[in-house]
Order: structure tokens, then C-alpha cells, then sequence
């Protein structure tokens, strides 16, 4: 069953237009990939489909499990289920891990958290994520190194559960032990029911994966679709063919 559905889209970013008729699909149950050079427009794509203010649809839809978003808000497609994982988490003094969880949660699902039941699945998940478990008690993403804040990101996808995450390069910086925790994550959140969107420079976030469809963005508009063998072919090749 269809989740993302985005036709013919064009977007700038400040009065540059940087998707020129972006086309793209995702299903429940599928892990899709976009990979592309710098400044393909990837990055512009998973900020568009969150509504990030910076970025300005000119034309086209964004149907999301068979609503047209268009005219949603941030808060308010995250209520829908959609969650970004960002390049560079951002530091939030003086909120803990866990009561930036707890609160987030609450406003997903618009119920009050269950305490006891919240901080074992909290528990749970830190563990598998080879996280310290005193990380829940300090300030969000504050003292944090590189991996840890990217382990974050999965915890917090993890603990809210959305329909569909958007992991942006994710997998930046990373060493392999990173990576595979993070693709760990990804494997443990993955469902029938709801969807990943990879963007990423490496294939090496997917080894552990079953990836369905990798798409290659150039110069706004996706040019290539295939599976997961496109990936490697580009890690062999680059872009050079496709630009």
C-alpha cells in the first residue's frame, strides 16, 4: 500500500530552485535509498517533505498514506508519522534525553506517556543501540560525540514509531561499528507497515539492509531507479553517466 506519493515537484531553497519535477513513490514495507552528488537536491527533498520554512514548494504534491500534506505544518506532518533523522543533531541544554522523549511521544500520539512501561522499552532500546544507559538522564545531544548523537536519532526514532523516517545521511562520519548499530536500529524499527528513506554518500549503511528501490538524484529530479546492485554500481562508477 502506498505511503509517499510526490508528483512533479519543484522546490527552492531561498529564490534558488533546486527540484526541477522530483517524482518519487515509497510503499508500506520498502527501504528506499536516494544517492546523488553534492548539491543534487537530497538533503532539499527530505527538508520539503518535513515542511523545513527555509524551503519553498513552487508546484506539486506531497500525498502522504493518501492525504495531500501541502498545506501542513512541521508539527503537524510529524503528527502524521513522519520523522527526519538530521546531519548534524542539534544540542538542547537543560532537556534530558529521556523527558525530550516522553514529551515528544506524548505529542505524537496525543495520549499521556505510561511511565513505567515508557522507560523499559527506553531501556531496552539503549541497550540494543549499545548506548550508556546515563545517557537517558543527560541533556539532549549536549557532551555527545558524533555516533552517539546519530544513535540518538535512531533511539528517538525508535521510541516514537513513526509511518515513515527520513534518515539524512545518518551514516556520515560514522566508523563501522556505528554504522551497523545504526543499520541494527533501522532493521528493529522496520515494519509492514511503515517506511525508511535513506539518503546517503555510502553504500556501506546498507550492507546490513534489504533495500527495495535505490534512486539516483541529479540536478532535482531522480534520473535512475533500481535496486540494491545500483548502489554498488555507483560506489564502482560515481555519477559521471547520469549527469
Amino acid at each position: 500500500m502506498n505511503l509517499l506519493t510526490i508528483k512533479n515537484l519543484y522546490a527552492n531553497a531561498g529564490e534558488k530552485e533546486i527540484l526541477k519535477g522530483l517524482n518519487l513513490e515509497i510503499n508500506k514495507g520498502e527501504i528506499h535509498v536516494i544517492m546523488g552528488p553534492n548539491g543534487a537536491g537530497k538533503s532539499t527533498l527530505a527538508n520539503i517533505i518535513l515542511d523545513n520554512p527555509q524551503y519553498n514548494v513552487i508546484k506539486g504534491n506531497i500525498e502522504f498514506d493518501g492525504e495531500n500534506i501541502n498545506k501542513l505544518k512541521t508539527d503537524e506532518r510529524a503528527k502524521k508519522g513522519i520523522f527526519m533523522s538530521f546531519q548534524t543533531p542539534e544540542e538542547v541544554p537543560g532537556i534530558s534525553v529521556t523527558n525530550f522523549l516522553k514529551t515528544a511521544q506524548s505529542s505524537r500520539t496525543g495520549e499521556p506517556v505510561k511511565i513505567f512501561k515508557f522507560k523499559k522499552e527506553l531501556e531496552e532500546n539503549m541497550k540494543k543501540l549499545d548506548m550508556n544507559p546515563s545517557y537517558s538522564t543527560r541533556d539532549l545531544n549536549v557532551g555527545f560525540s558524533g555516533g552517539e548523537k546519530k544513535k540518538n536519532e535512531i533511539l528517538q526514532m525508535l521510541t516514537l514509531n513513526p509511518k515513515l523516517a527520513i534518515l539524512d545521511e545518518t551514516d556520515s562520519g560514522l566508523d563501522v561499528d556505528a554504522i551497523r548499530t545504526v543499520s541494527k536500529g533501522i532493521n528493529m524499527y522496520k515494519n509492514d507497515d511503515n517506511a525508511v528513506l535513506i539518503i546517503t554518500h555510502s553504500t556501506k549503511i546498507l550492507n546490513d539492509l534489504k533495500v527495495d528501490k535505490v534512486h539516483i538524484l541529479v540536478d532535482g529530479k531522480i534520473v535512475k531507479t533500481g535496486d540494491a546492485n545500483l548502489a554498488e554500481q555507483i560506489e564502482e562508477e560515481g555519477y559521471a553517466k547520469y549527469i
